[in-house]
């Protein structure tokens, strides 16, 4: 017998005084939502393939628990990839150089720190940690987002002893106050960035958009779902009518040489996990591969001579048998079981987050499809809490830079597994693609378009409303 049931069965045909059956009730009436809201097996994320977070700081780093001998040597090396700082090349000691020469990480984890989240910008020169600005000069909605002339795709801060960074990030801040409908007030936080220093020409007219790094959890059950699975979520005319019109962002996949479904990014702009890894190696840190051979240089700066032709021909910094680790480790990377999920304020929450629609964008219902890297997570029931579509998410949001189909103020819905886990892993809450929110209640405050009525309704509910909804999103 379910034991909250057991608990309601016995509570109600045992007391001893009048005053016990107002504490009977009390205690049946929680035992009764309990039992009747609680889903068995809710608090797997990825089903049995979830992992309990023994170490909690480390929450973040754990693989599947299926990995066979081989894998698991595999993913052994690829996070000791992760964390292991490149250096500038030629280096007759390692075979991880060929650093930049201009780059903003010389470390996967300088990024994703604990396999977690990077963090914003907080005052002007400090230097990023997993943050980055994207520039563009137009858009082309079959091969992307244009390089804008001597900076390229995104503006690198840091660079090798011989050269140049590209240019300094400076940022103040706006505040924004509201109020809640039951009075209490709200205060909203706008980062505003310049970017001065320009050392590769004037960076005036440039589209821009921050990014933060997001958590590397559970990118493998991701990258193995279909396309049609994805594409069952969409609605992009708003057929039913319910103000959200969530659609598919479609971009070029390099191995593929043709356009296919958006899976990863902050707009759904990288196709797959293999070319989402070895682009943020190219862009992030400067480092060729295979899929993307070409070094990422100021313009009018041969590499190749820079490096006395040590990336002539097919040899790329990052090699193959070494993109292959870290592609097993980033694929095979768990997502942890949930916590406090038959708390009766928590499971209040997820009824909250299905009132106020959320959970018509954060979606708890996929099935990956078959996964040939790595069979163990083909055919597994997620609860990804996204449905991996674009939406508008309004003006006050909106980057006004186009990437593929996605428009200015379209963004690829946040996964939300693991979120309640950031805190505990990275020492910090900054939340939204470019870190603005400090927390999960101003990550709500900010949502806008489609997205504005769960905002208002958000704003309409009691203060203890509020904190259940937050607390069911912190046992994520």
């Amino acid at each position: 017998m379910n034991k909250y049931l057991f608990l309601l069965f016995y509570l109600l045909i045992v007391s001893c005084s009048n005053d016990d059956y107002i504490e009977i009730d009390e205690e049946a009436e929680e035992a009764t939502y309990i039992a009747l809201n609680y889903v068995e097996g809710e608090e797997n994320l990825v089903s049995d393939l979830s992992i309990e977070a023994f170490t909690a700081d480390k929450a973040f780093g754990r693989a599947i628990p299926i990995l066979e001998e081989l894998e698991l040597s595999f993913f052994g090396v690829g996070n000791a990839m992760f964390d292991q700082s490149w250096v500038s090349a030629p280096a007759t000691t390692t075979s991880r150089d060929g650093l930049g020469p201009i780059f903003n990480a010389r470390a996967c984890s300088a990024c994703h720190l604990r396999d977690g989240r990077g963090q914003p910008i907080l005052e002007t020169g400090s230097g990023s940690e997993g943050f980055l600005i994207r520039l563009s000069s137009g858009n082309d909605l079959i091969t992307g987002p244009i390089n804008f002339p001597g900076y390229g795709g995104q503006l690198q801060d840091d660079a090798n002893l011989t050269f140049d960074a590209e240019g300094t990030i400076n940022v103040t801040f706006e505040y924004i106050t509201g109020t809640y409908d039951d009075g209490e007030t709200y205060e909203l936080r706008k980062p505003i960035y310049t970017i001065t220093n320009e050392k590769y020409g004037s960076i005036a007219g440039a589209e821009q958009s921050p990014r933060v790094g997001q958590q590397v959890i559970g990118l493998g059950f991701v990258d193995a779902l279909s396309e049609e699975s994805i594409l069952a979520n969409a609605d992009e005319n708003d057929a039913d009518g319910d103000g959200i019109s969530g659609r598919a962002n479609y971009v070029w996949n390099v191995s593929e040489n043709k356009t296919t479904i958006g899976k990863f990014g902050w707009k759904a702009n990288q196709p797959s996990l293999e070319q989402q890894v070895a682009a943020a190696f190219n862009g992030d840190m400067g480092l060729t591969t295979t899929i993307f051979p070409d070094e990422n240089c100021p313009d009018g700066v041969d590499c190749t001579e820079l490096y006395n032709g040590i990336n002539e021909g097919d040899t790329a910094e990052v090699n193959d048998t070494q993109f292959s680790r870290i592609m097993t480790y980033q694929a095979a990377i768990s997502v942890p079981i949930r916590r406090n999920y038959q708390d009766i304020d928590v499971l209040k929450g997820k009824n909250l987050f299905s009132e106020l629609a959320c959970i018509k964008c954060h979606i708890d219902d996929f099935t990956t499809s078959d996964y040939e890297f790595l069979p163990q997570i083909s055919n597994i029931d997620i609860k990804p809490y996204s449905d991996f579509l674009l939406h508008d998410m309004g003006d006050d949001l909106a980057d006004n830079r186009a990437d593929f189909l996605a428009t200015g103020s379209e963004w690829r819905t946040q996964a939300l597994w693991g979120l309640g886990m950031i805190e505990t892993v990275n020492d910090h809450t900054f939340l939204l693609h470019d870190g603005r929110a400090r927390s999960i209640e101003e990550a709500i405050l900010w949502h806008g378009g489609e997205a504005a009525q769960a905002k208002e309704d958000f704003i309409a509910l009691t203060a203890t409303e509020r904190q259940q909804l937050l607390d069911f999103l912190n046992s994520l």
